[in-house]
């Protein structure tokens, strides 16, 4: 019989917060982390057609006499490790107690190091000197390097893996982490989600690809609007969330504070456009179903969805459309929120992110608002959206999570029982 996997420890760097119980308030105050950029170096804003994202100006790395880890990998990794060292924590893990060999690694990454990709590159061009590049240049920007780097500071010697499914990666990240627990693999799967990709190049081709909202330069905290009739793009962050899987006969052996359950996943393929989601949503629905399936449950025992909803004008509808197809007329009854709505679109991290929120959802009865929701477009309005926040016992939830290259996943998350 298959192991059940619970969640047993969380943490999160990200624009409205570091920290869970900073992240938390701010998320029930409704409380937008999308600020202007200031600049990119000498490289003037005037000809980005976006200037605004989800920063987060507080994060500073640990210094190297204190953390040997983070000064060897890009900001995206720094901030996984800053993540995962609170969810430890949160979890009451004591790592050296441990099994090295049953302890795993999933990583979720869109980008990986472009920072530092970005600046040696640029450095290369500039002054031609080849033999100046940085040393650890390549195991930095490699996409395993935030599974890595932290593998090697928890100790960790069962499964270490990355996943990279750009916008669903750190969601299929928790749906195999849990595979592995219940596969027999691991007892414990440490899962991070992490991006930061506020880079001048990265910045440059969203813009090129017409998908940042423009409309809301001069009021940034409005820019961000899942489900609005005035959305007109996403909004960039950054940011990491890291999640502790564990076995229920592992977490009830050490009694850990269980937070929700893991209860079902599913990753399907549209193929059929690298950006554009199709139109009809039947791919999605089906991704939805095929998780409930795995939960060994029915849509009419989910009562909450945080949904994608990314602020696209296409693929908040699409979402919508799925979720109604796969919940008939009472998906007005289902609670719906967006937390890209407060922190923009952290690419890689948003998965895993959404995944914290809802289980903190679950644990306490509460989901925070979607802001700027103030004026429903009619082809996404659902009863169940609010820009307040909306108590209510909740039993189970869907996480959902669609990437460029036609990649669709959903998690099955339950209170647990």
């Amino acid at each position: 019989m298959a192991a059940r996997v619970v969640i047993t420890g969380m943490g999160i760097v990200s624009p409205i917060g570091i920290g869970i119980s900073e992240f938390w308030k701010a998320a029930l105050r409704g409380q937008s982390g999308i600020s202007p950029i200031e600049s990119f170096g000498d490289l003037p804003m005037e000809g980005y057609r976006s200037q605004i994202a989800g920063q987060i100006p507080s994060f500073q790395p640990p210094h190297p006499d204190e953390d040997k880890f983070s000064s060897r990998v890009d900001r995206y990794a720094q901030m996984a490790l800053m993540a995962t060292r609170e969810a430890i924590q949160n979890s009451g893990l004591c790592i050296e107690r441990e099994r090295p060999e049953r302890l795993g690694v999933m990583a979720g990454v869109g980008m990986g190091g472009m920072m530092m990709g970005e600046r040696e590159l640029t450095n290369l061009y500039n002054f031609h000197k080849p033999h100046r590049v940085h040393p650890n240049f390549i195991p930095t920007i490699t996409l395993n390097s935030a599974s890595g780097i932290i593998a090697l500071a928890v100790g960790g010697k069962g499964p270490n893996l990355t996943v990279s499914t750009a916008c669903s990666s750190s969601v299929h990240a928790i749906g195999q982490a849990m595979q592995c627990i219940r596969q027999g693999q691991a007892d414990m799967m440490v899962v991070v989600g992490a991006d930061a990709s506020i880079t001048p190049l990265v910045f440059a081709g969203f813009c090129s690809l017409r998908a940042l909202s423009t409309r809301f330069q001069d009021r940034p905290e409005q820019a961000s609007r899942p489900f609005d009739r005035k959305r007109d793009g996403f909004v960039m962050g950054e940011g990491a969330g890291t999640i502790i899987l564990e076995s229920l006969q592992h977490a009830s052996r050490r009694k850990a504070k269980i937070y929700a359950e893991v209860a079902g996943y599913a990753a399907t393929s549209e193929a059929y456009h690298m950006v554009i989601p199709k139109e009809d949503g039947l791919d999605i629905a089906r991704t939805m179903l095929l998780a409930l399936q795995d939960a060994k449950t029915e849509p009419k025992t989910i009562d909450y969805v945080n949904a994608h909803a990314t602020s696209t004008i296409v693929g908040d509808e699409v979402e919508v459309k799925g979720l109604r197809a796969v919940f008939g007329k009472r998906v007005e009854k289902i609670l719906v929120n967006a937390t890209k709505s407060l922190i923009g679109h952290t690419l890689g991290a948003s998965g895993a992110i959404a995944a914290i929120a809802t289980t903190l959802s679950l644990d306490k009865g509460i989901i925070h608002p979607t802001a700027n929701y103030t004026d429903p477009d009619p082809n996404c309005a659902l009863s169940g959206i609010s820009a307040t926040t909306q108590k209510k016992s909740l039993k189970a939830a869907l996480v959902n999570a669609f990437g460029f290259g036609s990649n669709n996943a959903v998690l099955v998350l339950k209170k647990f029982s």
